[in-house]
């Protein structure tokens, strides 16, 4: 017996959803062939970078504007890890004293956060930075724990490596040959860079807040004159006369930063140049992922951009700087997977701006530095 109207209408049916969810499937498959990876959408999306800003400038619009004590004690929370060494600040950079609450930002990689803060944005000049900040003279406790040469090690080295070198190729010859010429690592760690630069020839010096790190890195070639403390506090760094002082990934862990530089630009010879490397407040991907971005990290309480940093090393006493654009190292040293196309797309995208995910900068002392170097600078009048 022939089979029922309905039981052929069923049939029909299932065989039509089988070959839409083949369809469908295929056309994941096409799109995935033919788009790039999603992670980098915000860079080779045509587009997707201004949606950002728009929502990132209607974000700051609706930002209440609060005096530090007010923000404070709205957002207080006893059990913050360092709420014990925290303070209420006006803004690190200008001093204003009119905030934003832009993001409560966490530990997002674990069920139960270890770690939370905010991060406000002056109203003044645009600067972010996390409040209630860390009192100055208890700064070194985010470094005691006696763990951090340990985490300075092992793996994480050789992704160092590759971001120093990757950070000083568009410097030229600026940081490739050192004979006669002395440098001072602050924030030294456990010195990985210490050795790269002893390695080129500098004679080589280090500061930093770790002392487990510091002990580490005196085994190392180059490591002989690195010491734990603030500069100040040893004689032969103190006298100054560096000409190159580095900040690797340092800038962000000052709770003082005019302060800081301005002491470091004392440290400098009359010719002598600021490297430093550090999260970009200013990029794409802060935008597109907000509270979860990658430059949030439970040891950071400042977030310099493009238009800020530049503000920070006149403040400190720097004549020009240099700030080349920071397209990712797969892409720089060729090793993206990214199409040829997506790759230009990418780098049009971050120099829009300077909106890569990193900040690179070097500051000269003498504003005709850059020339004599054969660099494009930014004078800092």
């Amino acid at each position: 017996m022939s089979a029922s109207v309905p039981v052929l209408a069923r049939k029909a049916g299932g065989r039509a959803r089988r070959i839409l969810r083949k369809s469908r499937r295929r056309a994941r498959r096409v799109a995935r062939r033919h788009l790039p990876p999603p992670s980098t959408w915000h860079l080779t999306l045509p587009g997707f970078d201004r949606l950002l800003d728009l929502r990132w400038a209607a974000r700051i619009r609706r930002a209440p504007v609060m005096t530090p004590d007010q923000h404070a004690s709205t957002f207080t929370d006893p059990a913050r890890r360092g709420v014990a060494i925290e303070r209420p600040i006006p803004c690190a950079l200008c001093g204003g004293s009119r905030l934003q609450e832009l993001l409560h930002v966490y530990d997002h990689r674990r069920a139960r956060p270890r770690w939370n803060y905010h991060v406000v944005r002056c109203a003044g000049c645009g600067f972010l930075f996390r409040h209630p900040g860390i009192r100055p003279e208890r700064l070194g406790e985010l470094y005691a724990s006696g763990r951090y040469a340990k985490f300075l090690g092992g793996k994480y080295e050789e992704k160092r490596r590759r971001r120093y070198e990757v950070t000083m190729a568009p410097f030229g010859t600026l940081f490739q040959a050192g004979e006669g010429r002395r440098l001072l690592d602050f924030g030294c760690g456990n010195g990985l860079f210490l050795e790269l630069a002893h390695g080129r020839g500098f004679d080589t010096y280090g500061v930093d807040l770790a002392e487990d790190a510091v002990a580490a890195a005196r085994e190392r070639p180059g490591g002989s004159h690195a010491y734990h403390g603030a500069p100040g506090d040893v004689p032969e760094i103190a006298a100054g006369g560096f000409d190159v002082i580095t900040m690797w990934s340092v800038l962000a862990h000052l709770a003082e930063p005019v302060e800081d530089l301005t002491m470091l630009r004392g440290l400098l010879g009359p010719e002598g140049v600021l490297l430093l490397l550090t999260v970009n407040a200013g990029s794409l991907k802060l935008k597109r992922q907000l509270e979860t971005w990658d430059g949030f990290t439970p040891n950071h309480l400042i977030f310099f951009s493009p238009e800020t940093l530049p503000r920070l090393l006149r403040l400190a006493g720097f004549g020009a700087v240099v700030m080349p654009p920071w397209y990712g190292e797969p892409v720089e040293r060729g090793a993206s997977r990214l199409r040829a196309r997506d790759q230009r797309t990418l780098r049009r995208a971050i120099d829009r701006g300077n909106r890569g995910n990193m900040l690179r900068a070097a500051a000269f002392a003498d504003p005709d530095g850059p020339r004599r170097w054969g660099l494009e600078g930014q004078s800092l009048g």
